[in-house]
């Protein structure tokens, strides 16, 4: 291959304590923690809406705060987002047995604490809930580098409309990428997940004066419910596409959208002769792609078992009554002490991933990523029971 050499100078744009990287729900959540922890927070965001796959993506699905027998498991701000998610109105909202007092018998035959909500209204109202707190928010901007000194990331080199620029980090960095493309270029380990994403083509659309969500090709849905159905509806005979190479992404996008045009006219032929697509995703729908290997690589061979570091708890979404502990160790590297990691990019393993990878733990690990890095620039040597007692005041359950 061709190389060539890049020799820049760049001018150091903004500055602030916690740089959060990526502005899905891991990094709202990220944002918000360090934010109410005194930090000065600057996130940034490749797309010109928050939210990543929740929002740009159309994976509407609030997936459960419960274990599914009725117990709530998530608290803090995966119960304070889902929330923000439906307060302007929900396609299919929470079950009303969650906003009220009722014991967990009740709420296990009344349904999950779940709902699914309007994308283009959750990003309005995260956006408005991060701008009234106090963080910085850039859009159309990519976070592109870093500069590393003594073992710490200094700088964030970035690239937006004005150009190329760097942020000079006083504290702390959040990878919540979905990619852990900060870990990549800090030097810290990553791993590609082993065999990819299926290929999916969600998009809403409008026939008969309805208002509906096609959840074509891959979908989250439990166990229970994969049935033959289900399996049909995989796209391209279950090909999987590895989620972090630009040319693969290209190709499962395009993919996608000829594989929503022909859904579309299937359905006129059909008899749908109204149908139109009224919103299709504008970021490729893939859940899995790249990771940190951290001090701890969480496994789901581990279920109730208390880690003396938990950050917080979550249900297994696609069983009903298997929760896990995630431990703050699984969150950070061995090389970059100041790096942290938040959502998709945590490291587990394959299996973990697919449990963790959803919008609740995402939320949890969010959180407490965001504390973390207002707290410390040296994540091995974080007094672990301060996070927890300052989780612990915020709402986080720790423990079984």
């Amino acid at each position: 291959m061709e190389k060539i050499s890049e020799n820049n100078i760049l001018d150091v744009s903004s500055e602030c304590d916690v740089c959060v990287c990526g502005g899905g729900v891991a990094g709202i959540a990220a944002a918000l923690s360090a934010k109410r922890a005194g930090a000065e927070v600057l996130l940034l965001e490749k797309s010109f809406l928050p939210g990543g796959l929740a929002t740009s993506g159309l994976v509407t699905i609030f997936l459960p705060l419960c274990d599914g027998l009725g117990n709530q498991v998530s608290f803090g701000l995966a119960e304070e987002l889902i929330k923000l998610s439906v307060k302007y109105g929900a396609e299919i909202d929470l079950p009303e047995v969650w906003k009220k007092d009722c014991p967990a018998s009740v709420r296990a035959q009344s349904g999950r604490y779940q709902a699914r909500f309007n994308a283009q209204l959750f990003a309005i109202a995260s956006e408005r809930l991060l701008l009234d707190e106090g963080v910085k928010i850039l859009y159309g901007t990519s976070a592109c580098g870093v500069s590393c000194r003594e073992g710490k990331i200094s700088h964030v080199i970035i690239e937006n409309k004005s150009g190329r620029s760097a942020v000079k980090v006083r504290k702390s960095v959040v990878d919540a990428t979905g990619d852990a493309d900060i870990c990549r270029f800090s030097g810290e380990t990553i791993r590609n997940h082993s065999k990819g994403n299926l290929l999916a083509a969600w998009y809403y659309y409008i026939s008969g004066g309805k208002y509906m969500l096609n959840m074509l090709g891959f979908a989250d849905v439990t166990d229970e419910k994969k049935t033959k159905e289900f399996s049909d509806n995989l796209l391209e005979n279950g090909r999987y596409y590895q989620g972090a190479d630009a040319s693969v992404l290209s190709e499962f996008v395009c993919n996608s959208r000829a594989k929503i045009l022909s859904d579309i006219l299937s359905r006129r032929q059909k008899g749908a002769e109204d149908l139109l697509p009224v919103t299709i995703p504008t970021v490729p729908q893939v859940r899995m792609t790249a990771c940190l290997v951290g001090k701890t690589v969480l496994g789901d061979d581990r279920p109730f078992e208390n880690f003396s570091d938990s950050i917080g708890i979550v249900s297994d979404w696609r069983k009903k009554g298997l929760c896990f502990s995630i431990p703050f160790s699984c969150l950070y590297g061995n090389n970059v002490k100041n790096l942290i990691t938040a959502g998709r990019c945590i490291s587990v393993n394959d299996r973990m991933w697919d449990i963790t990878r959803v919008i609740p733990d995402c939320a949890v690990t969010g959180q407490a990523a965001g504390l973390a890095a207002a707290i410390s620039s040296d994540f091995d040597l974080l007094d672990v029971t301060y996070l927890q007692s300052a989780l612990k005041e915020n709402g986080v359950k720790l423990f079984f």
